[in-house]
């Protein structure tokens, strides 16, 4: 074990476990098949692994802070079941992260994670059930649309499908038309602005969506390969890119033509820049890797892609209210205010509204939309679709949705 134990980045969760409540460490990555629970009283110990502290210092200031005597075996069997589990940022975790990663990039591509969970793995049914999701909505009169951008949904398809596909309908000529599809895609699980890269292809029901892996090797060179490349991982099961890249294989399937080039690409957190009074628009890896992506497709047919959800309010997210009438028009209002904001290209104004209330809404495609916004710089758009899809049973929190097409 490390002499000075630090955690890694967990997700904690709670859960009950033979009628008690525990916290289940969840580790996004998944570096270990072990899976740790631990009950509260115990899980503080967790506050003192910062990698600041031995174990015998953890020890003691853990006991100090419950007040309690304990024996050391007992935080010395927490602390190897830990590192067992990969879960301490040490040379154990990072061997396991090696050898992760190699196993993904010696795959042929990237399977679809949720095939056969959140839609059918047939491509025969998948068909069917994203044909049924339009089959009433109108496109009479409408002219077929050459853009440049959309912004589409990634929540499940059962709640989002009518949203998925008047948003992707309307953009089918700019699909099949278009050189190179980029795909921004919400990282649920990442860290600080990052812009994570991978070459894997991602497959669908329909076969393999070919990505564009000279231009990744640009931009992995552009803003270093460790960066690009340090939370890969988080492609594997991220259903942010994969829910929008099947509907664009379903564009590809319905036309009869090959798939043209893809990059996929994992926006991570903005919540940093909200908190400490910085700003994107002055973060070097962001900024190098936007005018990169500008520089590199100048001369290219793109259809860029924000696969995105917006607000995440109610109980279900951590807030201590339920969304009543008054509180589901106003969120409709302010969902309004940003989605005007990005049919004007204003990405300032985008930015500076969630910033201003610090994120309450927990946008979902914070980061996703701004670098859209910026890589497209002047713009304008038309929204073509809103929802707002229930979260809990209770039906008192929400998550909103919208499709929109930037020019």
């Amino acid at each position: 074990m490390d002499e000075k134990p630090r955690l890694r980045q967990l997700d904690f969760q709670p859960v009950y476990h033979q009628g008690e409540q525990m916290w289940y460490l969840r580790d996004p990555l998944e570096l270990s098949s072990d899976q740790l629970i631990m009950p509260p009283g115990l899980a503080q110990l967790l506050l003192f692994c910062d990698g600041s502290r031995t174990p015998a210092q953890i020890h003691a200031d853990f006991c100090d802070y419950i007040n309690q005597r304990l024996d050391f075996a007992i935080t010395e069997q927490a602390l190897a079941q830990l590192d067992a589990a990969c879960l301490f940022d040490n040379g154990r975790a990072r061997q396991a992260l090696q050898a992760q990663k190699d196993a993904f990039r010696s795959q042929p591509h990237r399977p679809p994670a949720l095939a056969n969970l959140s839609y059918p793995g047939n491509p025969r049914q998948l068909t069917m059930m994203l044909d049924d999701y339009g089959k009433d909505d109108n496109l009479n009169g409408w002219q077929p649309w050459r853009g440049r951008a959309i912004i589409s949904p990634h929540i499940d398809y059962p709640r989002g499908g009518k949203v998925y596909s008047k948003v992707w309908q309307r953009a089918k000529t700019a699909v099949l038309e278009a050189d190179l599809v980029i795909i921004l895609g919400t990282d649920h699980n990442g860290g600080r602005g990052t812009f994570t890269l991978t070459r894997q292809p991602y497959a669908t029901p329909y076969g393999v969506l070919p990505t564009d892996v000279v231009l990744v090797d640009e931009l992995a060179a552009a803003i270093g390969e460790g960066s690009a490349f340090a939370e890969e991982l988080h492609h594997r099961k991220e259903h942010s890119i994969e829910l929008s890249a099947v509907w664009l294989h379903y564009i590809y399937q319905q036309a009869g033509i090959d798939p043209k080039p893809m990059v996929p690409i994992l926006c991570g957190s903005f919540h940093h820049f909200v908190m400490n009074g910085h700003h994107p628009a002055e973060d070097d890896l962001l900024g190098t890797a936007v005018t990169t992506l500008q520089r590199a497709t100048a001369d290219k047919k793109v259809l860029i892609v924000a696969s995105v959800d917006f607000a995440h309010v109610g109980p279900a997210f951590g807030d201590d209210y339920v969304m009543d009438d008054g509180r589901r028009a106003a969120l409709r209002q302010a969902d309004h205010n940003l989605i005007q904001a990005i049919i004007r290209g204003d990405d300032a104004s985008f930015y500076d509204q969630i910033a201003a209330v610090e994120d309450r809404n927990k946008v979902c495609g914070f980061s996703s939309i701004y670098l859209l916004l910026r890589y497209l710089q002047a713009t304008e758009g038309v929204q073509v679709a809103y929802d707002q899809c229930p979260a809990d049973e209770q039906n008192h929190s929400l998550v909103s949705i919208a499709g929109i097409l930037l020019e």
